[in-house]
């Protein structure tokens, strides 16, 4: 087992971090070598394990990044746009590949990130599923194939507790939309509808955000023209698909060379 990657979890206290947990602990492929909280958290300094509800397991949950991933092969990270930058410069650092699953980065935070990745590894997707990945490239090749008669829409729902709307992966969507279309998404987006908002822009992509109970994530994309409509869909019922994807992006970000990687990389599309 001491031959496997060695992975840190970040945020391990969350939702996505105790499953993290659970899929390392799992696997045949990697181990599970440092759990990091934010400073101040009622798990720091204590037993990981136990915290979780279960047994010891030998790993104490730390708040310093820098120290948790020396000799750490992978970092896994869903937490927040500010805490992801910190860990990014830490990871390159310890020449970890970083892998990231946060969401919600303005366009300084994004270029904070890049700075990082000239240092090292950094996989980075607004969604790790296979399954989102490949509505990607469908997204993209439907976008090319159609003018400008048909209007596109993306939209996303998740669960009542998320903090950014659009969804990173209605995003991703978005942008392979704007790609197929030759366009800039920056340019096209249509975001906020409100009141007397007049007709749609034509060439505009719009985006549709629901929040609601426990809704892991639903995401369709829109292509609709006169008399007919294509609609695109991904549908989780389960949050182990992000893990699972961000374990297989851990294991191929070994050896790579320093850079910006995403899932598309990862799954060879």
């Amino acid at each position: 087992m001491s031959d496997l990657p060695g992975v840190v979890i970040t945020g391990v206290s969350g939702r996505m971090g105790q499953m993290l947990v659970r899929e390392v602990l799992a696997s045949e492929k990697l181990r599970l070598v440092g759990a990091i909280e934010r400073t101040g958290h009622d798990w720091v300094g204590k037993d990981l394990g136990a915290m979780m509800g279960g047994a010891d397991m030998g790993v104490t949950v730390s708040d310093d990044a820098a120290s948790a991933f020396e000799g750490a092969n992978a970092v896994i990270d869903f937490t927040a746009p500010a805490a992801t930058i910190a860990f990014a410069k830490a990871a390159a650092a310890a020449k970890a590949v970083h892998v990231i699953g946060t969401t919600g980065f303005s366009e300084d935070e994004l270029a904070e990130l890049s700075k990082a990745a000239q240092g090292g590894v950094q996989i980075r997707a607004g969604n790790m599923s296979l399954g989102v990945n490949l509505l990607t490239q469908l997204t993209k090749k439907v976008a090319a194939a159609l003018d400008e008669d048909w209007d596109i829409e993306v939209i996303e729902a998740h669960h009542n507790r998320k903090v950014d709307a659009p969804s990173g992966t209605a995003l991703m969507l978005g942008e392979a939309a704007a790609e197929g279309r030759g366009v800039k998404l920056a340019d096209v987006s249509d975001r906020g509808r409100d009141g007397i908002t007049g007709a749609r822009k034509k060439g505009d992509i719009g985006f549709t955000a629901i929040r609601g109970g426990d809704i892991v994530g639903e995401h369709d994309v829109l292509f609709a023209a006169a008399g007919e409509r294509i609609v695109l869909r991904h549908l989780a019922t389960d949050r182990g698909i992000f893990a699972r994807g961000a374990l297989k992006a851990a294991l191929w970000g070994q050896n790579r060379e320093p850079g910006e990687y995403d899932m598309l990389d990862v799954l060879g599309l």
